[in-house]
């Protein structure tokens, strides 16, 4: 991808410049300079329609193109709902262009655009952007396959009640000069959500830099869980315990009174002995087995 110019290179903090919080798309060519290199000509002249492509539903969905350079295009809008509906109704506009060329001409390679998409503040200098929300529709772009569309953590909060195609999570990712990593969903271009997308993937919590996951509730959760599961296993414990000792109260008492100069009685006890160890908890400390006294 071609430097998209100072429509994200500016990363200083010009307090004389406005700001706004607006939905950032970001898109170009996978693989263009290939392209470029095995037919100059062709590609160039292909890349002008899928652009038109690309700026027709981007005004049609009230988005406004803030700069294109190269194989790359930028653009801004009102609303995350529309930039996305603008990207997936691009890509698809495309593939149908990819389809009717694959028709003509089977050995011709394919141009396929990947878009990023994110809801961020940038700074507004004239009808150029700058800041961190462009850099990371940029990073997110880089992230999209080929023909696909890539989103943000913040522009899947906006749209994943109103529309109904399939998001698929692809992680938390380290974006340069982002202090956080920014969590990225996969847009399922060519089919929709098999749920509607009022029940989408939970968005994980960001990940903290030092690289652990910030997932404090998560682990709660899994530490009452491991919890519960050894209070379980030392219940079934003590129960065959209390069930062998009387047992074997039982059994000695039958002992003395059958045969008490023949102490039988140790070799069933000995067995009890060796099956409640093989039944013992691992990783319990026996102090927590006892007081005999508690109630389970």
């Amino acid at each position: 991808m071609t430097d998209p110019g100072p429509a994200s290179s500016h990363t200083g903090h010009d307090h004389s410049l406005p700001r706004k919080l607006t939905t950032i798309f970001c898109a170009d060519v996978q693989g263009y300079s290939a392209l470029v290199e095995a037919d100059e000509v062709a590609t160039v002249g292909r890349l002008k329609l899928y652009r038109a492509d690309l700026i027709a539903e981007i005004e049609q969905h009230h988005g406004r193109v803030v700069n294109t350079w190269g194989d790359g295009l930028l653009a801004d809008f009102p609303s995350p709902v529309e930039a996305v509906f603008a990207a997936v109704a691009a890509q698809r506009r495309i593939n149908q262009r990819n389809a009717a060329l694959r028709t003509e001409q089977p050995a011709a390679p394919l141009m396929l655009f990947r878009i990023g998409i994110n809801l961020g503040d940038v700074m507004v200098d004239g009808t150029d952007l700058y800041g961190d929300g462009v850099n990371i529709a940029a990073r997110l772009e880089s992230l999209a396959e080929p023909g696909g569309v890539c989103i943000s953590g913040a522009v899947f909060e906006q749209v994943r009640k109103k529309l109904d195609f399939g998001f698929d999570f692809i992680g938390s990712r380290e974006i340069k000069n982002i202090a956080e990593p920014v969590p990225a969903y996969r847009i399922m271009v060519e089919g929709s959500a098999p749920a509607k997308a009022s029940q989408p993937p939970v968005t994980p919590q960001p990940e903290p830099a030092s690289g652990r996951p910030a997932q404090a509730g998560e682990a709660a959760q899994t530490g009452e869980a491991t919890q519960a599961d050894e209070a379980t296993r030392i219940r079934k414990w003590r129960q065959m315990a209390w069930r062998f000792a009387v047992l074997g109260l039982f059994l000695l008492l039958i002992n003395l009174a059958t045969s008490p100069r023949s102490l039988w009685v140790f070799w069933p006890l000995l067995g009890f002995c060796l099956l409640l160890m093989m039944r013992y908890p691992m990783g319990v400390h026996p102090r927590v087995m006892w007081p005999l006294w508690r109630r389970d």
